[in-house]
């Protein structure tokens, strides 16, 4: 079981109260049941452009569900990535949530070209099949934020290879707060990936789809080559608490999930 401690860039220490979903109870680390790599589709070279769409899940399974019906969540879900309009698909349990009183025990994230192929993608048969039949009927609490990229071009690409530590964070603003505080916040975000070239890819963008979000506005994501690197910048106690400094006062609370994309497994004899 994975359970690690670290700090993160923006700490949930600035959440205020929340009202939480019925049954929530406090964070508590997941056992990742077994599990098989996500399928793959051939890498895509084509650098992200300003309309390369970010979908992120959050799940929470509820307490004592059979680890059979998890990978079967699991699994359907991964298959996802076979539909047309997906550009790249992972999901799995977190390897950390810090947030209080919201956690999660899964995470599926997503890339598509346009908002049309979302929409597609979340009306497609295959998925309204898995949603139904392995996500609803063991869910505890699900929360999703969609955005438009809006990282910087050089280094972006489509695909997050097998192994990658990924950062997923959630920004609940103050009320009455104009853009110029959501730009400074994305030059914050973007200032991070400059100052550690451990981070391959960061997007960041504003939520288009609040039904779900629980008030969470802005989002980015940073991704590691690995669990290493990911540990390395979350040590840089100075840097991180300086940016948190930027930022402390617009926000209301914070969402920081870490997740890894399994590895391929090898093929059982």
């Amino acid at each position: 079981m994975l359970c690690l401690k670290a700090r993160t860039f923006f700490s949930p220490s600035f959440s205020h109260t929340f009202s939480p979903p019925k049954h929530l109870k406090p964070s508590f680390c997941f056992k990742p049941y077994t599990q098989s790599a996500p399928p793959s589709k051939p890498a895509i070279n084509i650098k992200m452009s300003s309309e390369t769409i970010e979908h992120v899940v959050l799940f929470k399974v509820k307490e004592n569900t059979d680890p059979s019906k998890v990978n079967a969540m699991v699994s359907g879900l991964n298959g996802l990535i076979s539909l047309d309009q997906v550009l790249h698909l992972t999901a799995g349990p977190v390897l950390r949530t810090r947030s209080q009183p919201l956690t999660f025990t899964h995470i599926l994230h997503s890339r598509y070209k346009s908002k049309d192929d979302l929409a597609s993608y979340s009306a497609h048969p295959s998925h309204v099949s898995v949603v139904k039949e392995n996500v609803l009927p063991i869910m505890e609490d699900i929360m999703a934020v969609d955005w438009i990229s809006d990282g910087p071009d050089d280094v972006q690409a489509y695909t997050v290879p097998p192994g990658s530590a990924i950062k997923l964070t959630l920004l609940k603003l103050k009320e009455n707060l104009g853009e110029d505080v959501k730009s400074e916040i994305f030059r914050v975000i973007n200032g991070i990936k400059d100052n550690f070239p451990q981070i391959s890819q960061i997007s960041f963008g504003e939520n288009f789809s609040p039904a779900r979000a629980k008030g969470y506005s802005l989002a980015s994501l940073a991704v590691f080559p690995g669990v290493t690197e990911l540990e390395a910048v979350d040590s840089n106690h100075e840097f991180v608490n300086s940016q948190k400094e930027k930022v402390r006062d617009y926000l209301e609370s914070v969402v920081v999930v870490d997740y890894v994309i399994p590895s391929p497994q090898p093929a059982s004899l």
